[in-house]
C-alpha cells in the first residue's frame, strides 16, 4: 500500500472525507500513476528507435554512402571495400559518441542525487578537467603506458572530486559553493591542460584531442580501451539505483531507514567519477551532457533513479551522437568539435536552470 492510500484510509476512518470521495481520489491516484508510467514506456521506445535511427544516419553521412542492404551484406556475408572504409573510419567514433554520451549523462544524475544539487554536472565542477590534466600528462610523458590512460584519469578525477568536495564543505554543502569551487577547479586544470599543450608547440595529437574533445581520429583501439570500463560503471550505477533515491530523501530519514549514508555516497560518488573520467579520457572534456540529460530525463520518465538512469543513458548516447554528426556535417568539408556544439546549446540551459532554481534565487 503506498503513502497516499495508507493517508486515504486513515482519514475516511476518522470521518474527515467520505468513503465516495476517498474512492474516488485512489481512483485518481492510480490513473495519475498509470498516465506517468506509460509516459514512461513511450519515452523509451521513442528514444531507442530514435538513437537506433541516428545510428544508422551517421554511419552513411559523409563522402562514402552505402545502403542498408549493402551496408548488412558487407559487414556479415561479402567483403565490400565501402563498408570496410566506414566501418574502420566512421564506427568508432559512433561507438565512442555512444559510449561517453551514456557514461557522463549517468555520471550527472549521480552527481546531482549525491550532492543534492540539480546544476551538478562532471563538466561544471571540475570532474572531467581533472581526469582530462591526468591523462595529458600520461599522453604526453609516458606514451608507454596508454594503455593505463583510463585508470590515471580516474586518479585525477577523483583528486579533483575530493577538492570540490573538501572546499565546499563549511558546516554542510552549499549546492551555491559547490558550483563556484567546481568552476575554480575547473578552471584550473583546463589551464594546466591548455598551457601543457601549448608548451609542446600544440603539435602533440594526443594532448590536443584530449584537451579539446576531438574524437575525429579514434580507433577501434580506442573503443576497446573504453568498453570495460563503461560497462562496468553503468553496471553498477543501475544496481545502485535504489540507493540514489533513498539519498534524495533527508539523511536522518534515510539513516533511520538503515542506510550508511556517507558509505553510500562516496560508492556512488566514486562510480560517477569512473564513468566521466573513462570517458573523458577517451573522448575529451564534455561540459553539459551531464547537465541537460538527466533534467530532460525527468520531465519524460519521473526522478525514480531506477527509471533515469537507464533512460539517461539511452539519451546521453542519442545527444552525444547527434551533436558528433551535426559537427560533421555543419560545416563540412571541415569538423566542429561535439565538445563545442554541446557548450553552445549547454551554456544557455545552464543560465535557464540557474535563473529558475529556487536555491539560487537569492
Amino acid at each position: 500500500m503506498s503513502e497516499k492510500e495508507t493517508e486515504l484510509e486513515k482519514a475516511t476512518e476518522s470521518g474527515r472525507i467520505s468513503e465516495a470521495d476517498a474512492a474516488d481520489l485512489s481512483g485518481q491516484d492510480k490513473a495519475r500513476k498509470h498516465r506517468k508510467t506509460a509516459k514512461a514506456a513511450i519515452s523509451f521506445i521513442v528514444m531507442i528507435v530514435l538513437l537506433v535511427a541516428l545510428f544508422f544516419a551517421a554511419v552513411n553521412i559523409g563522402s562514402l554512402k552505402v545502403s542498408f542492404p549493402e551496408l548488412l551484406k558487407g559487414l556479415f556475408v561479402k567483403y565490400n571495400e565501402d563498408v570496410a572504409t566506414i566501418y574502420d573510419l566512421r564506427f568508432p567514433r559512433i561507438v565512442i559518441s555512444m559510449l561517453a554520451g551514456a557514461a557522463i549523462a549517468v555520471s550527472g544524475v549521480l552527481f546531482q542525487a549525491v550532492l543534492k544539487n540539480p546544476l551538478a554536472d562532471p563538466g561544471i565542477i571540475g570532474i572531467s578537467s581533472g581526469a582530462s590534466f591526468a591523462a595529458v600528462l600520461i599522453t604526453a610523458f609516458a606514451p608507454t603506458l596508454f594503455f593505463f590512460t583510463p585508470l590515471f584519469a580516474f586518479l585525477g578525477g577523483v583528486v579533483a572530486f575530493v577538492l570540490v568536495y573538501s572546499l565546499s564543505w563549511k558546516g554542510g554543502l552549499s549546492p551555491l559553493r559547490i558550483i563556484l569551487v567546481g568552476v575554480a577547479v575547473d578552471a584550473m586544470f583546463t589551464g594546466l591542460s591548455s598551457g601543457l599543450n601549448s608548451m609542446n608547440g600544440g603539435d602533440m595529437s594526443g594532448v590536443a584531442a584530449i584537451v579539446n574533445g576531438n574524437i575525429t581520429m579514434k580507433t577501434w583501439d580506442d573503443v576497446r580501451t573504453l568498453v570495460p570500463y563503461v560497462i562496468v560503471g553503468l553496471v553498477l550505477a543501475l544496481i545502485f539505483t535504489g540507493m540514489c533515491n533513498l539519498l534524495s530523501l533527508e539523511d536522518k530519514t534515510a539513516r533511520s531507514l538503515g542506510v550508511n549514508v556517507n558509505l553510500m555516497r562516496i560508492i556512488i560518488s566514486m562510480i560517477a567519477v569512473l564513468l566521466a573520467s573513462i570517458s573523458t579520457a577517451v573522448a575529451g572534456v564534455i561540459s553539459f551532457l551531464g547537465l541537460i540529460v538527466p533534467h530532460i530525463g525527468r520531465l519524460l520518465v519521473g526522478s525514480d533513479h531506477r527509471a533515469l538512469v537507464p533512460f539517461s543513458a539511452l539519451f546521453g548516447a542519442f545527444l552525444f551522437l547527434l551533436a558528433d554528426t551535426i559537427g560533421r556535417t555543419i560545416a563540412a568539408p571541415y569538423e566542429v568539435s561535439a565538445s563545442i556544439i554541446m557548450s553552445v546549446v549547454g551554456g544557455p540551459f545552464f543560465i535557464i536552470l540557474l535563473r529558475r532554481s529556487k536555491k539560487y534565487a537569492k
